[in-house]
């Protein structure tokens, strides 16, 4: 078998190996520090990373791991999907708000977004899958900290993004344990016109997700 390896491949797979819990952001010199290869070497492999959204670069030339990874992560996980009960809650959420949808899980000190239907009005809250954003601020940070009562909402104003309003309740499993959190944002201004209409309706599709999740491992 060792004539059908790819050294580049093996290059690349190395560069995101250097990542891990302690080491989330590597600069270049980091990163060749790590795995030994020239910083010519690594600008190459990262870039063709970055195109396929395996890592991100900021303004800072830090690199991290990127939105790529979080999607298939769960493809490898043992137990029941739970992806197409989650997309069709989401898509009537962000029908009957108008409003951005989204649905968080908790990693380490951050919360990814593991499934959004942007919002349907021109000026609106944009989200990508698999941003990672902080969880000491925001509601949904709030539900996936814990933060709330069951079936209660939490709002946010201005917290993250001083634009944007946000309204978050958790997911629980059958088993009682918090599966993830239910999110509507959108710019304050509009939002907070209408935060009791969004309760409402976050409540509303948080019980009928729940009440269709299966026993036994979830994954998201």
């Amino acid at each position: 078998m060792a004539e059908r390896r790819v050294e580049a491949v093996e290059r690349a797979l190395t560069l995101l190996e250097a990542f891990s819990e302690e080491q989330r952001e590597l600069s270049l010199a980091e990163l060749a520090r790590a795995t030994g290869f020239y910083k010519s070497t690594i600008l190459r492999l990262m870039a063709s990373l970055e195109a396929f959204g395996y890592v991100a670069r900021d303004e800072r030339g830090i690199f991290r791991i990127g939105p790529a990874v979080a999607r298939l992560a769960p493809l490898s996980g043992q137990g029941i999907n739970v992806e197409k009960l989650i997309r069709p809650i989401l898509k009537s959420l962000r029908d009957a708000s108008g409003e951005t949808a989204s649905f968080y899980i908790r990693a380490g000190d951050e919360r990814i977004c593991r499934f959004r239907e942007n919002g349907r009005h021109e000026v609106r809250h944009h989200l990508e899958e698999g941003a990672r954003l902080p969880m000491g601020v925001g509601a949904a940070a709030r539900v996936l900290n814990h933060g709330t009562e069951p079936h209660t909402v939490a709002v946010s104003v201005g917290e993250r993004e001083p634009s944007l309003a946000a309204a978050a309740i958790a997911i629980l499993k059958p088993s009682g344990e918090l599966l993830g959190a239910l999110a509507l944002s959108g710019p304050k201004e509009r939002f907070m016109g209408a935060e009791a209409e969004h309760s409402a309706v976050l409540i509303e599709k948080a019980r009928e997700l729940e009440t269709q999740l299966p026993q036994g491992s979830l994954v998201i």
